[in-house]
C-alpha cells in the first residue's frame, strides 16, 4: 500500500473521468468534480462520446476510445457510477496500471470508495493527493477444449460458469490442485477472489472474505448434490470446472462483462492474475463498518469489548 504526500496541484497533473452519463446523477456528479479537478489546476481528461453529454468547459481533453492509451500520462482515473461502469472503469486501471478511485452512483458498490454526497471530498483528497493505494487480487482464466487453449480472460470479481438452457441443468466436475473434488448438476460455479466474494458468489450463497485476505473461492449455483459446498482454497491454487461432454454446452462470463461460449466437453480453468487492479483508497475504515454500511446490518446493542 503506497502513501501519496500532499503536494500543491498544477497543470501539469491530470485526472482522467469515466461516468455513466446515461444517468442524470452521474453528469452533475461528474460537472462538479471537473469543476473542483480544474479550479485546482489539475488537467481533466473524458472520453468523447461522453463528452457530448456533460456541460464541459474548452480546456477539457476528450479521447475516441476507452484504451489503456487513453489513460497515458494520467495519474487517476476516477469513475462515477454503479457496479457495471465502475467494472469497465476496473478494466482500464488493471491495463494501464493507474489507480482507479470510485464514485458510487449506484445500489451497493463495494468496489466504489466514496458516495454521491462525497464529491467535494472526493477532489480535496485528488487535488492533495491524500490517498492510498492498494492492489487488489484478480483472476486469470483459461478456456481449453481437448487440451487446447481456445480462451483467454480475466476478471476482478468472478469468472462464472453457467448453463445456457434454463430447463437443462450442467453437469460439471470440480478440481483443485489437479486433483478431482466432486461433480453434480448444476446452474453453474462462481470461481471469484475475495474482492468477487460480496458480489455474484455472496448471491450464490458463498461466504464473504475480506480484502485483505488472499484466498480463492468456488461457489456452486443451485447445485444438485449433498457435497455442494462453498470452497475456500489457497491463492496458489489452480481451480477447475470440467464441463461433462454429454451435457449441454456452458458459458463463461467473467465480471458479467465478457463472455464466451464453451464447447462440449469444454475445461476453464482459474488461477490467481498475474496483473492486480490498483485501487484508490481515500479512507482507513475498516471493511468490517463498510460491510455494515453497504448492507444495512443490524448492529444495535453492540457494547464493544470491555475497557
Amino acid at each position: 500500500m503506497t502513501t501519496h504526500a500532499a503536494q500543491p496541484g498544477n497543470a501539469e497533473r491530470t485526472v482522467f473521468l469515466l461516468a455513466h452519463t446515461g444517468r442524470p446523477a452521474a453528469i452533475r456528479s461528474a460537472e462538479l468534480v471537473v469543476q473542483g479537478l480544474l479550479r485546482n489546476g489539475l488537467g481533466v481528461r473524458v472520453l468523447a462520446a461522453e463528452a457530448q453529454d456533460l456541460p464541459l468547459p474548452p480546456s477539457v481533453e476528450t479521447v475516441t476510445d476507452a484504451t489503456p492509451a487513453a489513460v497515458d500520462g494520467c495519474e487517476l482515473l476516477i469513475v462515477l457510477g454503479g457496479d457495471g461502469t465502475l467494472l469497465r472503469g476496473a478494466e482500464i486501471s488493471r491495463a494501464s496500471g493507474v489507480p482507479m478511485l470510485g464514485v458510487n452512483l449506484g445500489r451497493v458498490g463495494f468496489l466504489a470508495e466514496a458516495e454521491r454526497d462525497d464529491l467535494d471530498q472526493v477532489v480535496e483528497r485528488v487535488v492533495t493527493r491524500a490517498y492510498q493505494v492498494e492492489e487488489r487480487m484478480t483472476l486469470d482464466v483459461v478456456v481449453r477444449s481437448n487440451g487446447d487453449v481456445v480462451h483467454t480472460d480475466w476478471a476482478l470479481n468472478e469468472a462464472a460458469v453457467q448453463k445456457v438452457s434454463p430447463e437443462r441443468m450442467l453437469e460439471v466436475v470440480l478440481e483443485i490442485d489437479g486433483r478431482p473434488v466432486t461433480g453434480f448438476g448444476c446452474d453453474g460455479i462462481v470461481c471469484a477472489t475475495p474482492t468477487g466474494s460480496t458480489a455474484y458468489a455472496f448471491s450464490a450463497g458463498g461466504p464473504v472474505v475480506w480484502p485483505e485476505v488472499e484466498a480463492l473461492l468456488m461457489v456452486p449455483i443451485s447445485a444438485h448434490a449433498l457435497f455442494a459446498k462453498p470452497l475456500v482454497t489457497s491463492p496458489t491454487s489452480v481451480l477447475a470446472v470440467e464441463v461433462q461432454p454429454h451435457t449441454p454446452h456452458g458459458v463463461l462470463w467473467c465480471d458479467g462483462r465478457r463472455t464466451v461460449e464453451l464447447p462440449a466437453g469444454g475445461r476453464v480453468e482459474v488461477r490467481r492474475g498475474a496483473v492486480p487492479v490498483r485501487l484508490a483508497r481515500l479512507h482507513r475504515a475498516s471493511f468490517t463498518d463498510r460491510l455494515v454500511a453497504k448492507f444495512a446490518l443490524p448492529v444495535q446493542g453492540w457494547r464493544g469489548a470491555p475497557h
